[in-house]
């Protein structure tokens, strides 16, 4: 059974002040945030936005059909549509896999932003010498940065295991860009530098500041990944939206989001820091050296960034519409690791609503 959340059918549930539209006003709207500790989130009307209604159907009948288990659009922090499907509902967690890396990049901020560390050190300042298989000379080069960007230099061809033994050299660090479980050594190097505690610091400086509830890192082969409801994972994209703001406050340093989510190496320019970037002239992509030429969406805004997780988990964030869009769900079309060709029909299907 498929739900829509819209402002006409929820307002009795939903809406906790009068709803402003560019539509009737040259007065912009402002960016709304929904309150921390509540299940209250203000909602928005499609006729208010003049998005195309007669698209939503056949939108929503492709995402039961490829196997999603839920789908939201927020547009200015208001929720446009929020729908759940083969008997997922708001209250269910789900695993934001390879998504999930972009809340260690935000945590490797707030650490930063802290003095707790500097992402130009060695990850050897935090960790320790030995904490790879390579020569001593090859491990100090590898800073911080080189696994917020992946090009640690590492091997990416040895599986999921991050334990020293699986940890080789293939090039120097900063000369090669590979998709790499190595990234999570971020959440080791914060936790030796706070003195906390990987969960507890993720919890205080993130989560609970912008009311990601029930949320949980659960371990999943040696890898640590977040499970939560959607409606979290949408609260950490409009933080995203707004550059690390939730409201008057900066939980993440505006200048560390902004290159975050900017090309942040020459090797591939559709990456930031554990963000993919859309509109970029090129991009690779996981388990292969091959560059592909133009955007790596073309249907997507070219301003959009994106988190991606296996089996199709996104987070969307378009600054130049205000929208985020949040899909959770099993692969569309059998297990793939973040990007797929589900990304360019659901664009397509999602460009003729929003148009």
């Amino acid at each position: 059974m498929k739900k829509i959340i819209t402002l006409v059918s929820t307002l009795f549930l939903f809406s906790c002040s009068s709803d402003k539209t560019t539509n009737s006003s040259n007065t912009e709207e402002t960016m709304y945030f929904p309150p921390i500790g509540s299940t209250m989130w203000q909602t928005k009307s499609m006729s208010s936005l003049g998005w195309n209604q007669a698209g939503v159907q056949p939108l929503l009948d492709y995402l039961e059909l490829k196997n999603s288990k839920s789908f939201i659009i927020l547009q200015n922090g208001r929720i446009v549509i929020e729908n759940y499907f083969h008997n997922h509902t708001a209250a269910s967690n789900w695993y934001w896999a390879s998504a999930g890396k972009t809340l260690t990049a935000a945590v490797t901020g707030i650490a930063e932003q802290e003095g707790f560390i500097s992402i130009n050190n060695k990850v050897s300042d935090y960790l320790g010498t030995g904490w790879t298989s390579i020569p001593l000379v090859k491990e100090n080069l590898i800073t911080n940065k080189h696994l917020l960007t992946m090009t640690s230099g590492l091997n990416d061809a040895l599986g999921d295991a991050v334990a020293p033994a699986n940890l080789q050299y293939v090039a120097d660090a900063g000369t090669r860009w590979a998709y790499h479980n190595v990234y999570v050594k971020l959440q080791e190097v914060v936790s030796e530098a706070t003195g906390q505690t990987w969960t507890n610091y993720f919890n205080t400086k993130l989560r609970d500041k912008i009311g990601m509830t029930g949320g949980d890192w659960i371990q999943n082969g040696g890898l640590s990944v977040y499970w939560s409801n959607t409606r979290s994972m949408a609260r950490f994209g409009l933080l995203a939206l707004n550059n690390g703001k939730w409201e008057n406050e900066q939980v993440i340093n505006e200048n560390y989001f902004r290159n975050a989510t900017s090309t942040s190496q020459n090797i591939n320019l559709s990456y930031g820091y554990l963000w993919w970037l859309n509109g970029k002239t090129n991009y690779h992509l996981p388990q292969s050296q091959f560059q592909f030429l133009g955007s790596l969406i073309p249907s997507a805004p070219n301003d959009m960034y994106c988190a991606l997780g296996k089996n199709d988990q996104k987070i969307y964030v378009i600054p130049s519409r205000k929208i985020v869009i949040i899909r959770m769900g099993d692969s569309a079309d059998g297990t793939n690791l973040a990007l797929s060709d589900f990304d360019e029909v659901l664009w397509e299907k999602i460009s003729t609503v929003i148009n």
